[in-house]
Parts: C-alpha cells; structure tokens; sequence
C-alpha cells in the first residue's frame, strides 16, 4: 500500500487542478509520477485517465459547455491527428515544441493584463488551422491543454465556459492520440491496465474535489489562476524543448 500513496497523492492533486481550471492535469502528473515509473507508461497512463475524468468534468459543467466551439474545432482535430502521424515521422519536434511553449505562455501574459473594452474575438474561420495545431499538438506532445486554453480564452468573455469546455475538447483530442496509440501496441500492457484501475477512481475524486471549490473561487480569481497556469505550463513546455 506504501508505493501506491505517492502515486494516488500525485493523480489526486493532478485532478484537483483540472476540476479547478479545465485543465492541467498532465502538467502535474506527468513530471511527478516519471520520477517512480517509466515515462512513456506515465503519458499513455494519464492520457487514458484523462478521457473519463475530463468527460465527467463535462458532465457536471455540462450547461456552461459550449458545443458549437468543439463543433468548430471538429474538422481540424481530425486533420491535425492525420497530419501529426505524418510529422511524427519527419520533424524533429525540440524547436517547434518552444516556439508552442513561448506562445501559450504570451498569451497567458496577455490575458493577465485588463481587459479592453474594444478587445475582438477571433474569426470562427481560424478554427479550422486552431484545430489542426491541437490535433498536431496532442498526438506529438500530449500537451495540447494550454492551446485549447489560449483559443478558448479569445473566444470566449465568460470564463466558467471556458473552464468548463476545455475538457470536452481535450477528451475528443486525447481519443484520437489513444486510437493511435492503440494501433502502434502501446496499450497492451497489462501492468499499464492494473495501474489505470487503481488511480481512475482517485482521478474522479480529484475532478470532483476541484469542481467544488471552482464555485467558491470568484470569477476574477479564477480568471487569473487559469492564466497564471497557462503561463507556467507555457514556460514548462518551452524547458522541455530545451532540454
């Protein structure tokens, strides 16, 4: 029982942030759990655990969610998916992996200053090239969070339907990176299965756990904890391609 309590401590917090803000949880977990177990068994992990507890994160959002987004990004998340097998095999993904890091961390810094009474939202025309890069993103990466976040965050003035629409979107992005994986043989692992029904059931519990208290956050509050976690996962992901 002594190995499983840093592993279900770990998925609980992980969860506890996605409940909060919409996302994040691969951020957390990913680094901390890659300490105690393989790397590539710790994405594959978190990506089947982050299905099911950013569906149920939908589930009790699921008034605020808004559907005509995910609609919008639908097209290009399955190009993106496409073009991301391709890229896999001939791009070396160290330098766009930073330009991605500085640029989801900008647009977090952006979003911390005062809103302007003339700011516009992007065209829905940019949802087709937005859904590609997320498609390319999660496949290459799996960390297309913090770029739902980015869009999300220009397309929308409400921020608990931003909060709550970004895990629809990563569950249908993470999917297709899981069918893909799939395909390839890399969840056929019968250790990865026994350690999935272990942690899911703390993964919901964290989910839960954060939804509550995202209700007792005030908006503005929110607003800055979801950017302020943009920013960081932004400058993470740019010290990734750089180590």
């Amino acid at each position: 029982m002594q190995e499983w309590l840093y592993p279900m401590g770990v998925v609980l917090l992980g969860y506890a942030v996605l409940g909060l803000t919409g996302f994040g949880s691969a951020l957390v977990i990913v680094p901390l759990l890659a300490w105690q177990w393989p790397l590539p068994e710790v994405v594959a992990m978190t990506l089947l655990m982050d299905v099911p507890a950013s569906a149920f994160h939908s589930g009790l959002n699921w008034r605020q969610v808004q559907w005509r987004e995910l609609r919008r990004l639908l097209p290009g998340l399955l190009a993106g998916t496409l073009l991301g097998l391709w890229l896999m095999q001939h791009l070396q993904t160290r330098w766009p992996l930073l330009v991605l890091g500085l640029y989801v961390a900008g647009v977090g810094v952006n979003a911390l200053r005062p809103a302007t009474a003339h700011a516009r939202h992007p065209a829905p025309l940019w949802a087709g090239p937005v859904g590609t890069a997320i498609g390319v993103v999660e496949l290459i990466f799996g960390t297309a969070g913090p770029l739902v976040v980015a869009w999300l965050s220009r397309r929308l003035s409400d921020v608990q339907q931003v909060r709550a629409s970004i895990p629809m979107i990563i569950t249908v992005a993470a999917s297709t990176v899981l069918v893909g994986m799939a395909w390839e043989g890399r969840l056929s692992s019968a250790v990865l299965w026994q350690r999935w029904a272990v942690l899911i059931g703390v993964a919901l519990l964290g989910v839960w756990l954060g939804h509550r208290v995202a209700h007792r956050v005030p908006v503005p509050r929110l607003r800055q904890i979801i950017c302020g976690l943009l920013v960081v996962s932004g400058l993470m992901l740019a010290l990734r391609a750089l180590q």
